[in-house]
C-alpha cells in the first residue's frame, strides 16, 4: 500500500512539474495581485528588443488582446468617470485652469505651495500595472516606449473587429495595440476604434511637469510625446525578464 502512495506521489509531482514548464513555454506568468498567491495569469511576448524586455499581450482591464481595457490618469491606478483636474489625484485645483500640483514635480511654478520632489519616475504604489496585475508587472518608461517603436515593424490592422497595431519585433513575435482612444473629461475622445491609441509610460515630462510622456497612434503615424497628466488613457505592462 506504502509502495502504491508513493508512485501515486511522484506520478502527481511529474505531472505538476509538465504543467510549469508547458507554462513557461506558452509565456504566461501569474501575477501575484500584490500578494504572494498567484490570481490571475497574464500572457507575455518576447520581441527581440535589445533590452530583453517582455511586453504582456492585453492592457490593463481588457481580457483578449483586442479589448479596450480600462483608462487611468497618470499615477493613478483606478479608472474613473471624468478625467480633469479637479478629479486628478495629485493636485490641489480650485478651477479647471488653477491647479498645483502635489507629487511628481519639478519645478516650483507648477507645485502646491512652490512644492518640489523631483520625482521623474512613478513610484510602484503609483504604478497601474504593478497595482493590478502584481507581480514584477509595471509601466514602460518613456526610453522603452522608444525603443519598442524604433525596434519593431508596425503595421495597421483589424484584430477581432478591433482596429490597431501589429506590433513585430525582429524574432517575429508580435503583440497587437488596439485604438482604445482616451479620456478627455468625461468624454471619450472620437469614440475607441476611431484610429487613436495613447498609452502612458511611467516618465514625466520634466521640462512640463504637468505632463507626463506616451507612445500616441493614429492609423498612419506612431510616436512618443508629453500630454497632459489628467487624460484617461490605456497601460500595457512590461517584465525585464523571463523567470
Amino acid at each position: 500500500m506504502l509502495k502504491h502512495i508513493k508512485t501515486l506521489t511522484a506520478a502527481m509531482l511529474c505531472v505538476a512539474m509538465a504543467l510549469c514548464v508547458s507554462c513557461k513555454k506558452n509565456n504566461v506568468e501569474p501575477s501575484s495581485g500584490g500578494g504572494d498567491t498567484p490570481t490571475t495569469i497574464h500572457a507575455y511576448v518576447d520581441l527581440g528588443l535589445p533590452s530583453g524586455l517582455l511586453w504582456a499581450t492585453c492592457n490593463v482591464g481588457a481580457e483578449n488582446p483586442e479589448d479596450y481595457g480600462d483608462y487611468f490618469a497618470w499615477g493613478e491606478i483606478e479608472p474613473k468617470d471624468n478625467y480633469d483636474w479637479s478629479t486628478y489625484k495629485w493636485c490641489n485645483c480650485d478651477t479647471l485652469d488653477n491647479y498645483k500640483l502635489t507629487k511628481y514635480c519639478t519645478d516650483i511654478m507648477y507645485g502646491d505651495n512652490c512644492f518640489v520632489d523631483d520625482k521623474t519616475v512613478l513610484e510602484m504604489s503609483d504604478d497601474a500595472a504593478r497595482a493590478n496585475w502584481g507581480g514584477d508587472w509595471r509601466m514602460p518608461t518613456e526610453t522603452e516606449m522608444i525603443e519598442l517603436k524604433n525596434n519593431c515593424t508596425w503595421t495597421w490592422t483589424t484584430q477581432n473587429g478591433k482596429d490597431g497595431w501589429r506590433v513585430a519585433g525582429s524574432n517575429g513575435n508580435s503583440i497587437f495595440l488596439p485604438a482604445a482612444s482616451y479620456y478627455e473629461g468625461s468624454s471619450l475622445f472620437e469614440g475607441a476604434g476611431y484610429r487613436v491609441g495613447r498609452y502612458w509610460s511611467s516618465s514625466l515630462y520634466t521640462v512640463i511637469p504637468d505632463a507626463a510622456c506616451h507612445l500616441y497612434f493614429l492609423s498612419d503615424h506612431v510616436d512618443t510625446g508629453d500630454p497632459f497628466r489628467l487624460y484617461g488613457q490605456s497601460v500595457r505592462p512590461v517584465r525585464s525578464s523571463q523567470k
